[in-house]
């Protein structure tokens, strides 16, 4: 039988664990680094179990976000344990940082810009808020993240195909490529521990609106 002991130290098994089980989403998830420290990507805690015991993490940081134990050897009783801590570094190909274009996702886009329409300067929900081509497609823009803002579906509609300085229209900020650590902090943003993002923060590029 698997005992799985929360941060709180409390032991858990039986019907107690299946409570806690179904509960399980609540765990964060752990920032995955190469053996340089740079950041990759992020791993569930059961892809974390698997990493400790293919014994292929070399070092980690931050506090345990869970603690699993597991049987008892037969002759010497010691129990069998993993602690997975929030920030895992793991052997591998290192793949250099300039070549990890983060993908265009609204999700990632509506973070970068904290849910505000860079027209009007609202703050809005994701669902009332769309991508707007700077430069539009029609004229040769490029759907890029240098290209792209957040906004309202009433300023989207307002400026339809036209450039910004043709509506009257004023862009509050400049739209930007955001580099890999900071897209690993946007879609997982509202999920992220405390020293997972100051990890990551260490490397955002200075013009961030997370740093802001």
């Amino acid at each position: 039988m698997v005992l799985v002991i929360c941060g709180s130290g409390e032991i858990l098994f039986g019907s107690d664990m299946a409570a806690l089980l179904s509960d399980f989403t609540k765990v964060p998830r752990v920032l995955r680094l190469n053996v340089a420290g740079l950041p990759t990507d992020w791993v569930s805690w059961q892809e974390a179990v698997c990493l400790y015991s293919r014994d292929i993490v070399v070092w980690s940081l931050g506090d345990p976000v869970l603690r699993i134990r597991g049987g008892r050897a037969r002759f010497s009783g010691i129990q069998s344990g993993t602690e997975i801590h929030g920030i895992i570094a793991c052997e591998g190909r290192v793949v250099p940082q300039k070549q990890l274009v983060p993908p265009l996702t609204n999700r990632a886009l509506f973070r970068r810009d904290q849910g505000t329409c860079l027209y009007c300067g609202k703050s809005f929900i994701d669902r009332e808020l769309t991508r707007d081509h700077v430069l539009p497609i029609s004229k040769g823009g490029l759907d890029h993240w240098d290209n792209v803002v957040a906004a309202c579906k009433r300023c989207n509609h307002f400026k339809g195909n036209r450039l910004v300085q043709d509506c009257g229209m004023e862009l509050l900020a400049l739209p930007y490529s955001p580099n890999f650590p900071e897209y690993l902090a946007l879609i997982n943003s509202g999920r992220i521990l405390g020293d997972q993002m100051d990890f990551l923060r260490k490397s955002f590029k200075a013009e961030s609106r997370l740093l802001q």
